[in-house]
């Protein structure tokens, strides 16, 4: 009796296991990236690198970890509203094979309503579908004492089915020795945050 009450206890963790598998394996996918594929990284100051030099950036080291081509379109200081005036031309300039969407920060540094940053975001999600051209979003954390992940940046990945890099770059700026300065990484936190992005990519079925 005591061996078939081990027995059902062990079938019950080997079911609650196999289905926390599943789940882990159901969220969305992306096409693989083939090996002359490229990548377009947009965004403001985070994906332009400021503070390190050329080649430290995250849009580089992904490059590097990737074995693909990584086009830095990052612009410093840039909103989400300046971003859609901007993204259609970088789109159709480049026609890339997936896009990196880190933007709002500096929607959130000047106290601009999330509703606002979040339509902006979504306009630009839904003009990258209409190439047909994959995304994936980054996560940016809210202004707070406590940074925080917003909330918009989830609801737009529920909404359009994308692959979603959720805490990771607000791990990366609450770590004193992964930033340059108050908002921006350093040569360490740019690589985490690239890795961190590869390791997406490869769970997504990209790489």
């Amino acid at each position: 009796m005591y061996l078939s009450l081990i027995y059902r206890q062990f079938a019950r963790l080997t079911i609650i296991f196999s289905l926390l598998c599943l789940q882990a394996c159901s969220g969305p996918k992306l096409e693989p990236l083939a090996a002359d594929a490229e990548i377009l990284a947009f965004g403001d100051s985070l994906t332009y690198g400021k503070g390190v030099n050329s080649g430290e950036d995250y849009p580089a080291v992904l490059a590097e970890l990737s074995g693909r081509y990584v086009i830095n379109a990052g612009v410093s200081g840039e909103t989400t509203a300046q971003g859609l005036i901007r993204l259609d031309v970088q789109l159709m300039e480049h026609s890339p094979d997936l896009l990196i969407l880190l933007e709002g920060g500096n929607d959130f540094l000047r106290s601009t309503p999330p509703d606002v940053a979040k339509a902006n975001l979504a306009k630009m999600i839904e003009l990258a579908h209409s190439y047909s051209i994959p995304v994936l979003l980054i996560a940016v954390p809210e202004k707070s004492i406590f940074l925080s992940p917003s909330d918009i940046y989830e609801e737009l990945a529920e909404t359009y089915g994308l692959i979603l890099l959720k805490n990771e770059l607000t791990e990366l700026l609450k770590s004193p020795q992964m930033k340059s300065d108050t908002i921006h990484l350093n040569r360490a936190g740019y690589r985490a945050l690239a890795e961190a992005i590869h390791l997406k990519l490869i769970e997504a079925g990209a790489l």
